[in-house]
């Protein structure tokens, strides 16, 4: 499979220290009677966060951490009605065009920006998305990535669309996707990127017993939409975050 280049020898070495150790002291967790997903926990800060080449972070100090899913706003406006970060479907499948590229972790978004079209400078997030994928029935965190960068797509096969004059306009039509692509080495240990997108059991109809994603995306551009939604001169008490959870049992009120 073609994707991010490998690690040297040297940083794989520096990685399995950490990893061998969280799973030699927390395989006793595995298979626990009250674990309806039979998955290896790992305790919240046994692991350190790794640097990957693309410029982005696996964030694996934060493996199993309990949440709380949603960060905590910095700034008013992150769950307003518009603009506003929109989950359409994650998982494990064939990426890229026609879904003709390699297997990968990927999560689809659009962007609402309500009355008034809102312009991203390209490339959209620039290093500046988060994404966190919780296991149901309080597992904790199993995959954290920070530094990300989404694709512009759009249509049912996933073609690349190019940015106009160095930026992207998202309008209320709601033509152009958001493809963000979770690395491999954000998974935490016990886990791979083929079974975190599943639910427990696997035969479920309750949204309880699956996974919860939560994407945030940062941009100076969100907090100026949010003054001109609101009709305020300045947007300083604005946050510049768009922020999207797959699924709050409390969402109304967060």
């Amino acid at each position: 499979m073609h994707g991010i280049p490998g690690p040297s020898p040297r940083a794989w070495a520096a990685l399995a220290l950490p990893v061998a150790a969280a799973l030699v002291a927390l395989a006793a967790h595995r298979g626990m009677p009250d674990d309806p997903t039979g998955r290896l926990h790992v305790a919240p800060g046994v692991l350190k966060d790794v640097a990957l080449p693309n410029g982005s972070t696996a964030a694996l100090a934060g493996c199993g951490a309990p949440g709380p899913v949603r960060p905590a706003p910095r700034g008013e406006g992150e769950q307003a009605p518009a603009p506003a970060l929109v989950l359409a479907s994650y998982g494990y499948s064939r990426s890229g065009p026609d879904f003709e590229g390699p297997y990968a972790f990927t999560v689809s978004a659009v962007i609402d920006p309500g009355p008034r079209p809102l312009s991203l400078t390209a490339p959209v997030g620039g290093r500046r998305i988060t994404v966190d994928v919780y296991g149901p029935h309080g597992e904790g965190r199993i995959a954290s990535a920070r530094g990300l960068t989404a694709k512009v797509t759009k249509g049912a096969k996933r073609r690349s669309v190019p940015p106009t004059s160095g930026a992207y306009r998202f309008t209320d039509i709601g033509n152009l996707d958001l493809e963000i692509e979770l690395p491999e080495r954000a998974v935490c240990p016990g886990h791979t990127r083929a079974d975190i997108g599943s639910c427990a059991p696997s035969h479920t109809n309750r949204i309880e017993d699956c996974p919860v994603v939560a994407v945030t995306l940062t941009d100076e551009a969100v907090r100026a939409q949010r003054a001109l939604v609101e009709g305020v001169k300045s947007p300083k008490r604005f946050s510049d975050r768009l922020v999207a959870v797959s699924f709050e049992e409390n969402a109304a009120g967060v």
